[in-house]
Order: structure tokens, then sequence, then C-alpha cells
């Protein structure tokens, strides 16, 4: 099957250690099934005065003195089986160690595989995908792969040859024994697999259950401000329970599944036992075996049932790694975005122009439609409308998170889809409305982007963002941990950190999605005042629903449905009737007024 072939794929690299490992445990088990023999010779031979037909056997015991020393010396037999065992224990011991190194090697290798390709996935994946989900098949399901590598697929070749040279020396002990002793045999294998059949279908339920019990965990954590605001706990306790219940049930099945299993295997092994005693007994009082060789029997019966007790576990950890393996496959499999194309990469300066751009999402409902406009290198674009007008969507273009259907979009006269999309993002800084935190310091959040910028760059845009001096208010300052997302922030310092993060960069074009909608009007004019006397002027697009924040625009793109339905400066637009001056009307008139005395 194709999971097992990329399985196989994985271990590229560490098949030698696995090849090893099953060398080890071939060599464990042979040394393991030499100890009834030495029994059996002891019983029938040594003690007893049946003849040795074996020439090697008879070597051996000429070699070491004789049978009538060794009756008188019966504790070298003794100590002969311990060397045996220890010889056993040795290579099995070998044989974890090399199978474990393997599994945790191709196991980081699967984990690297898989990070690598999550972060080269698009934009659009991401938006998509639910993250406890993936986070599901990062931990969980490459866990399980790692279980099967490192004690399941070496037992499976350690198992396969001790079956066959198990029959071979029983059939070469007594062919009537050997048939009786694997009389139940064709019936355990005819259960084992189609157990496997369904345990494979009953784990995948399973494991996507846990897979969305992580995921109501996670989206918790992650708003648990919103849950505690809202007095939402009652109701997530309840989701969580929801969720909890269905994971609970899908892994009883499974364990039901497993119950019935070792119920029917250990009933058909006893009974292959029991009939091994019977017969066995009935034949040595009969004088048609040796009392060594029932022994024997007994002994190799255990040995070629335990194998096959087995195959229930390997069985069922072969299931679930197939499983694993077809989830992480799933991922793999997913086109990642190629950042460094063959495309240009010329000096950005600033210039855009919009051309008859149409775009959506699902391209039978698009989301923006005919938009046209230019903008010239260090001005200023803002854009208003009402939320869902394509605001975003329409940034989003500029970055490449997204390309555009139909139309042209140019930068400084070259086509952006020419432009390497890497590049571009090098050239693009954006703040997002809702700003990402990682629990590190707020210099290394600032620094970001190159961890060698100087921290007089790092003060120079934290004071053009306007929080340089909240940071300096921190009893550590700029080496003040801001903990997981940002949680012991303020919403607009987490806001301004953002934004210092972004124009230290010295982007030629930077985008404010809504972001400045966390500050108030005072930072907010601060900011943008700071942008503007910067020495390396940028073109930069302001999206906001505050006309004050707007108002200082160079243009205004009024969006409604995904048209542009106005366009031209604050004083422009409101002469003229329109969505523009109805915002304007709606929000309080004082907010101009303020927004005017301010900037005085």
């Amino acid at each position: 099957m194709k999971e097992i072939k990329k399985l196989f794929e994985f271990m590229t690299g560490y098949r030698k250690i696995y090849l090893l490992g099953m060398v080890c445990i071939i060599l464990s088990q042979i040394f393991s099934m030499l100890s009834p023999l030495v029994v059996r010779t002891t019983i029938d031979s040594i003690i007893g005065d049946e003849v040795i037909s074996s020439k090697i056997m008879k070597n051996i015991i000429d070699l070491w003195g004789g049978k009538f020393f060794l009756r008188n010396n019966i504790w070298l037999i003794g100590s002969i089986i311990v060397v045996i065992t220890l010889l056993r224990g040795l290579f099995l011991y070998f044989k974890n160690t090399l199978s474990s190194k393997a599994a945790e090697h191709t196991t980081k290798k699967i984990r690297d595989l898989l990070y690598d390709h999550i972060q080269r996935l698009p934009y659009e994946y991401h938006i998509k995908a639910e993250t406890g989900d993936l986070v599901q098949r990062c931990t969980s399901d490459v866990e399980t792969i790692k279980r099967f590598l490192s004690i399941q697929l070496v037992e499976v070749a350690g198992s396969l040859f001790m079956v066959i040279l198990v029959f071979y020396i029983m059939v070469s002990l007594n062919v009537k024994m050997a048939l009786v002793s694997t009389i139940t045999m064709p019936v355990i294998f005819a259960f084992a697999f189609i157990f496997f059949s369904k345990v494979k279908i009953v784990f995948q339920n399973s494991d996507e259950a846990e897979a969305e019990l992580t995921t109501v965990l996670q989206e918790n954590l992650t708003a648990v401000r919103v849950v505690k605001a809202f007095a939402r706990q009652d109701y997530e306790i309840k989701k969580f329970d929801e969720k909890n219940k269905e994971y609970r049930n899908k892994s009883q099945k499974l364990i039901n599944l497993l119950a019935v299993y070792w119920a029917v295997s250990d009933f058909l092994c006893f009974l292959q036992i029991g009939l091994v005693l019977v017969f066995g007994s009935f034949w040595a009082v009969r004088g048609d075996i040796s009392l060594g060789t029932l022994v024997a029997f007994i002994s190799y019966i255990n040995m070629l049932l335990w194998p096959i007790r087995q195959m229930g576990r390997t069985l069922t950890d072969m299931g679930k790694a197939v499983v694993s393996v077809r989830r992480i496959e799933e991922i793999l499999n997913q086109p990642i975005e190629i950042l460094e194309e063959k495309g240009e990469k010329p000096a950005i300066h600033g210039n855009i122009s919009f051309e008859k751009v149409w775009f959506g999402y699902d391209k039978a409902n698009p989301v923006l439609k005919d938009i046209s406009f230019t903008v010239k290198a260090g001005s200023t674009l803002a854009l208003i409308g009402p939320t869902g007008s394509g605001k975003s969507s329409l940034v989003h273009l500029l970055s490449r998170l997204y390309d555009y259907d139909k139309g042209s979009i140019k930068i400084d006269d070259m086509e952006l889809k020419d432009i390497d999309k890497k590049w571009i993002r090098k050239n693009v800084g954006i703040v997002l409305q809702e700003p990402f935190l990682y629990a590190k310091t707020i210099r290394d959040n600032i620094k970001l982007a190159d961890p060698t910028i100087k921290d007089d760059k790092v003060y120079e845009s934290a004071k053009i963002a306007s929080v340089h001096k909240d940071i300096m208010s921190f009893d550590k300052g700029y080496d003040t941990y801001v903990g997981e997302r940002g949680v012991s922030l303020s919403g607009g310092q987490k806001q301004r950190i953002a934004i210092a993060r972004t124009i230290i960069n010295n982007c030629p074009i930077v985008i404010f999605d809504d972001s400045l909608s966390a500050v108030d009007t005072e930072t907010d004019i601060a900011i943008r005042k700071a942008l503007k006397n910067r020495q390396s002027k940028s073109t930069t697009i302001i999206i906001s629903h505050r006309i004050a924040t707007v108002s200082e625009a160079d243009m205004i793109l009024v969006m409604d449905k995904g048209r542009i339905v106005q366009k031209g400066s604050h004083e422009e637009l409101l002469k003229e009737e329109g969505l523009y001056k109805r915002i304007y009307q709606i929000q309080n008139p004082t907010e101009e007024f303020m927004d005017l005395n301010l900037r005085t």
C-alpha cells in the first residue's frame, strides 16, 4: 500500500540501522531457539540413552568431553543455557538501541518535513485550516509512527523469522506433532487480517475525534480573554465535554475491538497449547515421541504463539501508523507557495497602479470588481468603506498573498505577477488589524525580521510608533517579556509594537490594515505625523473606518460591495453627496474639530 511505501521513503538514510536491528533480533531468536534443543538433547541423550542422530550435536558433545562426562557434570549444560540466554539478551539490547535510534532520527525527519512544508503553504490554506488539527498531525500522529518504527517494525522481521525457523525445527523433530502444533494458525492469521482492516477505520475515527478535541482546547486557550469577557465558561465547558465524550466513545470502540481480538486470539492460542499437551502426552506415553521431544515442543509452541499473539499489537500499531502516514501525507501533498520564483527583483520606489482589477476567493463570486487607481511614490492612500467592501482583499493583492484574476497591478510600471513573491513581501510592509507578538522580549519582537538591526533603529521605530515612552515605563524596558501572544500588554501597546516592527524595515510601501483602530485619536495623529516626517518616506496605504485617520491622505478611495464608489481628497469628497459624506455625518463632528486642534 502507498502509505507503507511513503513510510519507507521517510526511513531513507536510516534503513541500514533498521537492517542491523533486524539482524540483531534474528540472532537473538536463534539463540532463544537453541535452549529447547539443548534441553531435549540433555533429557533424551545425556540423561537418557537415545542415540544422537545429529552429527553437529554429537561433535559439540564430544568437544565438551562426551555425554558421560556431561552426565556427571550436568551443571555445564546449565552454564551453556545461561550463556545462550545472555547472548540472546545482548542482541535484544542492540536491537532495541538500534531501532530506537533509527526511529528517533526518522520521526525528527518527518517533523522537519512537516514544519518546513507548513511554513511554505500558501496563506489561503492557513486561513481555512484548523490549527488544532495541524497540531494533532504534527504531534500525536508523528508519535504514533515513532512507536511503530521503534517497536513493531523490527519485531515483524524477528517474528517472521521465528515462525519459519520454529516450524522447520518442529517438522524436523516430528511431523505429526508439528501439524498438531499449527492446526489453529490459519484461523489466527485470518482473524488477525480481518481485525487489521477494521482497526484502521476505527482508529482514524478516534484520531479525528482527538483532533477536534485539540482544536476546541486550542481555540479556548487562545481566546481566553473573550471567553471571560462574555462569561462563556459554561458554554465552553459544555462544548469541550461534548467533544470529549465523542472522543471517548470512539476510543472505546477501538478498545472494544482490541478486547475482542485479544480474547479470541488468546482462546485460540491456549487451545493450541492444550492440543499440544494432550496429543504430545498421549504419544509420549505410547512411545511415539520421546519425553525430550515433548518438552521441546512445549517450549517451541510458546515461541511460535508469542509472535502470533503479538500480531494483534503489531497490526494495531501498523493500522494506526498507516492512518497517521495518510494524515501527514494530506499535508505534504498540499501544493506549496513558490516564493523564490524566477521573477524580477527591481528596486521598489512605491508607485502603484491598479487597472480594471478583478479578484475573488471563489472566482464565481468576485470580491473586487473593476478596481482602477494610481498612487505616486511617497504619497498616502486611504481606504474607507463598510465591512466586507473589499479593502483588506485589495491590500492582500499588493503583497501577493493572493493573485488577482483579471486586470493589471503595476509597481513602478512593472506587472506585479512578474515580480518575485519573496522580493515583493520584503518591500511591502503590512501591519494587521490583529497584531501577533511572540513570547519574547519587546526588543526581539521589533527586530523580528532582522535580529542584527542595531538598537538605535529599534528606539527610532518605537518613537515613530508612539510606544517608546510606554516601553521605558516598564521595569525592564525593551527587555520586558510580553508573554504568549503579547498577553501582558494592552491592545494599543501591542498594535504600536507591531507598527514599530513593520516600519523598522524601511519598506518602500507600508500598509496599515485598520491597525490604527486600537489607538486613541491623539496617538493616531502622532503616528501619522511621525510617518510623514521620516527621512525615508514610504508610500503609505491606510485602511480605517475613522474619518479622522483618513482625512489627511493624499487620496481617499471609498469602497462598497467590491467597487470604488468615490475617489478624491477629504475636502473634495465632503463637497459631493455619497457614502463618504454619510460616514462623516454619522461620526461625531467634534472628532474632526479635535483632530484639527491637535494638529495645530
